[in-house]
């Protein structure tokens, strides 16, 4: 073995060995254990990737092909780096070898990579310890460590993982947000959505370090990150791609016997992995990789939704398969449990709920779905079948007792084919709902030699066994025969000398190693057709011996004749039923051919159906003839030889007549068609092959004429025979022709009708000349042919116009297709600053040059002058087109701001306003009157500028189709819903400043002016007063003050962060509130600033003299009471001063 594949295997030694600390004779050791097949299937496999190596305490070094589970300690895992054979040469650079640990240790590795190795090497403070360029080369090494282990994870757990792109060394910047400055759950805004998609997905455990930023403006990746996120969707594409093409039906093409819970199971894991594939599109990384593509226009956005949808499509498929196909796997589940006797009657229960299937899901009514099923029900039948029989005990029963085995053998037969039964039965049910439906189901249009392929093979099979066990058991009564006369004993010893060949044949064949009940065995196969050859010379032989004992016996007195009369006279009754069974069908059935032809004529199918009658009447006759002799009754002899006789004179009676019929009907036939043009015009105008069903009919009987010679060549006959294959080939170019005009002319617009008048004219006369020839042999026709310059001329025309309607179709895509473009950037319902898309006024311009193009091609294809009137109503035509899908596109942008801005039916916020306090007072940002209104103006006129991008295409129509369509009616009222709404809005935002202008005096009035009154009076005065009495303030005055403060503090801190205004207009208030909780702690901190003055100075005063009285009028306890009482934390020196 190592020396045939020294490289590899030598690699995977040395590797095992280090890898494991083991001694080289346990590698030996190893080897010994037939181990390797799995080494050599490993290496010389393309499908096979991956290899796995541990030490088991009990039975010593093991190797798999898949991951081992329930092992704890170290496995050794061999993969391939491209799926190839791995030769010597190619070996080291082929294989990759890795160590791991048993049970889960992945999971393990992959969190401490992600959770401390990655986020200190993606730290900058770490970094900064580390020589330039080293951290970000271990980052990348232990990315792509992570993504192996990840694969592999994924992989023993049976599913498909995809890859991560190195995100960590490109920054902290976050592409999974827009540039609005709102945030939102990461799983709010994902870039992959679809109508279904809740926000409760999960990563399904996989760990993710992506990181998500609150707010900040969207930047273009750098290059670098974008060619490698572009590289991982290529490669997820490639993944999705590769496991979306896998098909269950592959295993039944490639003649495997699956079993209907394999299939289950497949789709069930199916199921799993798509779902575990969309919930890694769903994580934040995903996200992320798609926001990137996305801001940086990659063509690759594209490609990552379609993945999307391809994974979402396949969803759908394997949930609505397995949820439809359990019923029936219940149903197959039920025959397990049951004796095989009882099989019979679940077949046509089963196949009942085939038909449920059928109809009741979407995705599997297919008819190569269905027979994939049905063969895999065939073989559950046969694995119970051959379960039941038991291939031992058959070939045992060859030499011992074959009669039970026989009924056995009879029973699986009389099972299969009641399946077979069932399957025609329910077949027909779906035939007859079909047609009776008024919304009528598809039909098992399946040929049953499709579905039966394994079951008939099985079937064969069983037949031959039960051939086989039935000779054995009449073989075997020879052994009680005993022949009188006077070489009886000669003979009787002939006879068991026969007996005893068979049984040694029997004997021979019993001891095979062989399955008889597997198809798939061909040694059995051989043998037992070896054995049949035998018993045929042994029969031979009996014959023989037999013939020569009876005619050596007298005819009154031998046993063993009087013994034969009763069996041939049962001979002579199955003759007799054989013949009225062949007159019952001949008169039950001659007047009905037509079941017999769906696809042939229907006189040559009856000349065929008589000859089967008269072959069997023929094997009658010859069955008879060789025990006539035997037979002591002549008189009922001559009646089964009358009989015979009679019934074959009216067979050949009836076949010369149907033969003479038919070869009058054909001859007319052929001198009708003689007299019909080859093509003709219909009513409405479009073409057609002259009674084309009644050529067609003639062709086909003369290529029977041809093929049996048993027909009366008349002369019509006779003429068009020799030309046969002349008018066959006639016949096919001019369908061809006739379907290409008709599809053409059937498919041609109103407008394009004048453009081809004139082609149209010289067209005609093509036609007319082949409407004037006839199918008549004198005309050259079946000689040389319908001219084929004629009809390439009408292909040539019609291949013109249908290359100018994909042209018109193409522009007609183009303009229906603008309205289904999303006019304006959005994340959702909410209006992005950039207004108009650049991408759709991109596509739109590029289109629009296209369909100049297309214009060219149609104008040099139609042959038409440009200033003719007919190419002018063309381009009026297209230009009516280019209008109304441009009116589409205006209208849809415009519907959306209606929409967005009414409050009925507004959902969610259009745009958002800032409300800020200035040094003037409170003002929105930007501005109602200059910002927000100049916007939704700008981008109303950015929209209609919209419709001047593609180039106007009529050339009697002036101005562009911007001009056209600002003077629509719909779309001007659209324009002035939004401006009603506008100012609706701006007066409700009006109302809600005004509203707050009530803590206007907070940042209106002076602080210092106002406090030095409240030093001098106790109270703010108010403006009528002039004047008042001084009062200084108490401390319940600086209590009364700051309490106010505190009272506007918790009211203002309640504001709302947003307000959403008419339903549409989101005000953001917190830069508004926080400006003014700001102002309110400066004027609180005024008073209390103020009165940690006043303790400070007390102290300072008593410090100096403590007998000399505080120049403070409050008590420093007091006030100190009152600052606790407010929550206001003493200086850490006053405190000192206090506790000393």
């Amino acid at each position: 073995m190592e020396t045939e594949q020294d490289g590899p295997l030598t690699l995977i030694r040395t590797f095992t060995l280090n890898g494991l600390r083991l001694d080289p004779d346990r590698w030996q050791e190893f080897l010994s254990k037939k181990n390797t097949v799995t080494l050599s299937g490993f290496c010389s496999s393309q499908d096979r990737d991956w290899l796995f190596l541990h030490l088991q305490p009990d039975s010593g070094l093991r190797a798999g092909l898949q991951f081992p589970l329930g092992v704890q300690t170290k496995v050794l895992c061999v993969s391939k780096t491209v799926p190839e054979v791995v030769t010597k040469e190619t070996c080291r650079r082929t294989l990759r070898m890795q160590e791991t640990r048993g049970g889960d240790p992945l999971s393990h590795v992959i969190g401490l990579t992600e959770e401390v190795t990655c986020l200190l090497l993606s730290n900058a403070a770490t970094r900064e310890r580390w020589s330039q360029g080293i951290a970000e080369g271990a980052l990348r090494i232990l990315e792509r460590q992570k993504n192996a282990m990840l694969v592999m994870k994924a992989q023993v757990a049976g599913h498909t993982f995809l890859p991560h792109p190195a995100l960590y060394h490109h920054g902290n910047q976050d592409y999974s947000h827009h540039s609005d400055g709102r945030h939102e759950d990461s799983h709010n805004d994902h870039h992959l959505h679809h109508e279904d998609y809740r926000s409760d997905h999960h990563d399904n455990g996989h760990h993710d370090n992506s990181s998500h930023v609150e707010s900040g403006d969207l930047k273009l990746p750098d290059e670098t990150l974008l060619h490698a996120c572009q590289k991982m969707v290529v490669e997820w594409a490639e993944l999705v791609s590769k496991y979306l093409q896998q098909d269950w039906s592959r295993l039944v093409l490639d003649r495997l016997s699956p079993l209907p819970g394999e299939e289950f199971t497949f789709w069930k894991n199916r199921l799993q992995n798509l779902l575990f594939l969309h919930n890694q599109l769903m994580s934040p990384r995903a996200q992320q990789v798609a926001a990137i593509l996305q801001a940086a226009g990659s063509v690759y956005w594209s490609t990552l939704r379609t993945v999307y949808r391809d994974i979402q499509e396949g969803v759908q498929e394997a949930q609505d398969i397995v949820d439809n196909l359990a019923p029936v796997l219940q149903k197959l589940e039920d025959i397990l449990q049951v004796d095989f006797q009882q099989l019979k009657g679940k077949a046509s229960d089963i196949m009942e709920e085939v038909c449920l299937l059928w109809g009741r899901s979407k995705f599997y009514c297919k008819p190569e779905r269905v027979v994939v099923l049905l063969q895999e029900i065939c073989n559950q039948f046969i694995h119970l079948s051959g379960k039941f029989l038991c291939g031992q005990e058959v070939m045992r029963a060859l030499v011992s007792a074959p009669g039970p085995v026989l009924e056995d053998v009879r029973l699986v037969i009389q099972t299969l084919n009641t399946l077979k039964e069932a399957y025609a039965q329910s077949s027909a049910l779906l035939d007859n709902r079909t047609h009776s439906q008024d919304t009528p189901s598809h039909s098992w249009d399946i040929p049953s030699h499709l579905v039966f392929f394994h079951l008939d093979r099985f079937m064969k099979r069983l037949l031959s066994i039960k051939e086989v066990l039935s000779v054995c058991l009449q073989v075997y009564q020879l052994d009680q025969m005993v022949l009188s006369g006077v070489s009886s004993t000669m003979w009787t010893d002939a006879v068991q000398q026969v007996l005893q060949e068979f049984l040694l044949h029997t004997r021979r064949l019993s001891g095979c190693c062989c399955d008889p009940t597997d198809p798939e065995d061909l040694n059995f196969e051989k043998n037992l057709n070896q054995f049949l050859a035998q018993v045929l010379d042994l029969e031979t032989w009996l014959v023989s011996v037999l013939s020569r004992a009876l005619e050596d016996c007298s005819d009154a007195s031998s046993a063993a004749k009087n013994q034969l009369h009763p069996l041939l006279s049962r001979l002579v009754k199955m003759i007799q039923i054989e013949l009225a069974q062949i007159e019952l069908q001949f008169y039950s059935q001659k007047d009905k051919l037509e079941t017999f032809y769906k696809f042939r004529p229907a006189a040559p199918v009856g000349l065929l159906w008589i000859q089967q009658l008269l072959q069997r009447t023929g094997a009658a006759l010859k069955n008879y003839l060789t025990f006539q002799n035997r037979h002591q009754d002549s008189s009922e002899g001559q009646l089964v030889q009358n009989r015979i006789r009679q019934i074959l004179d009216l067979l050949q009676d009836f076949r010369e007549s149907a033969r003479s019929d038919w070869s009058a009907q054909l001859d007319s036939d052929c001198g009708f068609i003689q007299r019909l043009p080859l093509i003709q015009t219909t009513k409405h105008g479009l073409l057609e092959v002259s009674c084309s069903h009644r050529v067609e009919s003639v062709l086909k009987g003369l290529r029977y004429v041809c093929r049996k010679g048993e027909v009366e060549l008349r002369p019509h006959i006779a003429q068009l025979l020799p030309c046969r294959d002349d008018i066959t080939q006639t016949y096919l170019r001019l369908s061809h022709m006739v379907s290409c005009y008709n599809q053409v002319f059937s498919d041609t617009l109103q407008v394009e009708r004048p453009l081809i008048q004139d082609q149209l004219q010289d067209l005609n006369q093509t036609l007319t000349q082949l409407q004037k020839k006839t199918w008549s042999p004198e005309g050259d026709v079946t000689i040389h042919g319908v001219d084929q310059l004629q009809t390439q001329t009408v292909l040539m025309f019609c291949c013109t116009l249908r290359e100018t309607r994909t042209n018109m179709e193409a522009m007609t895509t183009i303009a229906q297709g603008w309205a289904e473009l999303d006019l304006l950037q959005r994340s959702h319902d909410y209006l992005l600053e950039g207004g108009v898309t650049e991408h759709t006024c991109r596509r739109i311009r590029e289109e629009g040059q296209q369909l100049l193009k297309l214009i060219q091609v149609n104008r040099s294809l139609y042959k038409a002058q440009e200033s003719s009137q007919t190419w002018i109503d063309y381009l009026d035509h297209i230009d009516n087109e280019v209008q109304d899908g441009l009116f589409q596109l205006l209208h849809r942008a415009l519907h959306f701001l209606s929409d967005s801005m009414n409050p009925q039916t507004s959902s969610s916020a259009l745009l958002a306003v800032r409300l800020q306090l200035q040094e003037t007072g409170s003002a929105f940002e930007p501005l109602l009157d200059g910002g927000l209104s100049d916007f939704l103006k700008t981008t109303i006129c950015d929209i209609y500028a919209t419709a001047a991008l593609p180039p106007r295409i009529s050339r009697s129509r002036h101005g562009n189709y911007q001009l056209l369509l600002q003077q629509n009616p719909g779309l001007c009222a659209l324009e002035q819903e939004v401006l009603h709404e506008l100012q609706q809005v701006r007066e409700e935002a009006e109302h809600l400043r005004e509203g707050l202008d009530r803590y206007s005096h907070l940042w209106l009035s002076d602080r210092k002016t106002m406090f030095k009154d409240f030093l001098k009076y106790g109270r703010q005065l108010a403006p009528e007063e002039l004047e008042a009495g001084q009062t200084p303030p108490t401390l319940n005055n600086f209590h009364r003050e700051m309490e106010s403060l505190s009272a506007l503090s918790s009211e203002v801190s309640h504001l709302d962060d947003v307000i959403i205004l008419h339903g549409w207009l989101q005000v953001d208030l917190r830069p508004f509130r926080t400006s003014l909780l700001s102002i309110i702690y400066t004027w609180r901190h005024m008073y209390t600033n103020y009165l940690l003055e006043s303790v400070s100075n007390s102290m300072q005063v008593h410090t100096e003299d403590e007998e000399s009285p505080s120049s403070s009028t409050f008590s420093v306890k007091d006030i100190i009471l009152l600052l606790e009482a407010a929550a206001v934390e003493l200086p850490k020196h006053l405190t000192a001063q206090l506790q000393c």
